[in-house]
């Protein structure tokens, strides 16, 4: 089996989605006649990464192996790491990597969990993450919350998405807002607190001892990212789980993050490797006796793509993330992923387990220059 084409484009969810809001879908055809399905990062609508992939990486891999995954990726990482890798260039190599698993699949007809290794579970919890919280009054995300509740997850993240150049605006608003939540679902519900990047040293140290308090699970990215031994720091310094990694590209960048002391790691498959780096990442952090919960809300190609290699980590010791529970982005797949009973539920067909509505493609699809 041989690569014969790629084709990169975007999804419009809904008519009239600005560019940043749609999808980014990569689809690598095959001279045996098999598709594989790929996914990068969407941020700004993944519109870079897929230009790369495009541009750059199309014309690089015609001919080539799709079983050579792993060769493929780290020789196209070294051969444009002027690009960044820390970015597009990850979000593109991401999509064509989980593509390429996708095809591997669907040649030995097996589940992309088996050829990981076998699937410790294929029932997945998940947990809602709800997002815009710092704009909301407590009387709002509470409201949000309980809209959430009825989706049965087995957790809740409450995420602010604030201004990330005005840090610490509202700490006592916020430790309102966490306590509300706290008070609505009651002491034993599993609850987090993402914070954005929102706070100094000071102000995370300030709010991560209120969170303690109120028994939540985890403490997500309370400084910049870029500032990976002050968010070491923080963790240091607090009782809660202290997480980041979500704006990590690289193993190397992961690999900094647990030695600056953060003890519970969140790379997004279709950031960081696809599932290749996603299963290089969950050995160093099996290696270092850190806890990997990765990070993906588009409930689409790469949120499968991580529920595969979540279903084949053996200390998998979170639900899988939840963003938007809408059949917004369904309409595109013949059996979309969703949750039934609170538990997402795997397939056991070939590879992701995915399959494509060529005509609803065709209507939402946009070309890229």
């Amino acid at each position: 089996m041989k690569i014969t084409r790629i084709d990169a484009f975007q999804i419009e969810w809904t008519p009239g989605d600005p560019a940043e809001r749609r999808g980014a879908f990569l689809l690598v055809h095959t001279d045996s006649g098999i598709t594989g399905l790929g996914e990068a990062s969407p941020m700004q609508g993944g519109l870079v990464s897929l230009t790369i992939l495009k541009h750059h990486i199309a014309s690089a891999i015609i001919g080539a192996d799709p079983l050579d995954h792993a060769v493929i990726h780290d020789r196209l990482l070294h051969k444009l790491v002027k690009l960044g890798p820390e970015g597009a260039l990850g979000g593109a190599l991401a999509a064509l990597d989980i593509a390429l698993w996708d095809l591997k699949g669907k040649l030995l007809g097996q589940p992309i969990y088996k050829l990981l290794g076998g699937a410790w579970r294929t029932e997945l919890p998940f947990y809602a993450s709800i997002g815009n919280n710092g704009v909301r009054s407590v009387d709002e995300v509470c409201k949000a919350v309980e809209t959430r509740l009825r989706d049965k997850p087995s957790a809740i993240k409450i995420r602010f998405d604030n201004d990330r150049t005005k840090p610490d605006i509202d700490i006592p608003g916020d430790i309102a807002k966490a306590r509300a939540v706290r008070q609505l679902v009651g002491d034993d519900f599993p609850l987090a607190f993402d914070a954005n990047n929102g706070f100094t040293v000071g102000g995370a140290i300030r709010m991560g001892r209120a969170l303690e308090d109120l028994g939540y699970w985890w403490f997500e990215e309370p400084v910049q990212h870029y500032h990976v031994a002050q968010m070491g720091e923080v963790a240091r310094k607090l009782d809660i789980t202290v997480s980041a990694g979500e704006q990590t590209y690289t193993l190397s960048g992961v690999a900094d993050l647990i030695s600056a002391g953060v003890r519970m790691v969140q790379p997004d498959i279709v950031k960081m490797g696809g599932i290749t780096g996603l299963m290089r990442c969950a050995a160093l952090c099996q290696a270092h006796g850190v806890e990997l919960v990765p990070h993906q809300t588009q409930p689409t190609i790469g949120h499968m793509a991580s529920m595969h290699v979540s279903a084949a980590q053996p200390h998998a010791t979170k639900p899988c993330e939840l963003d938007d529970p809408s059949p917004r982005r369904h309409a595109v797949f013949v059996n979309p992923p969703r949750p039934v009973d609170g538990r997402f539920h795997l397939p056991q067909t070939p590879g992701l387990g995915l399959d494509l509505i060529p005509a609803e493609v065709a209507s939402r699809r946009i070309d890229i220059g």
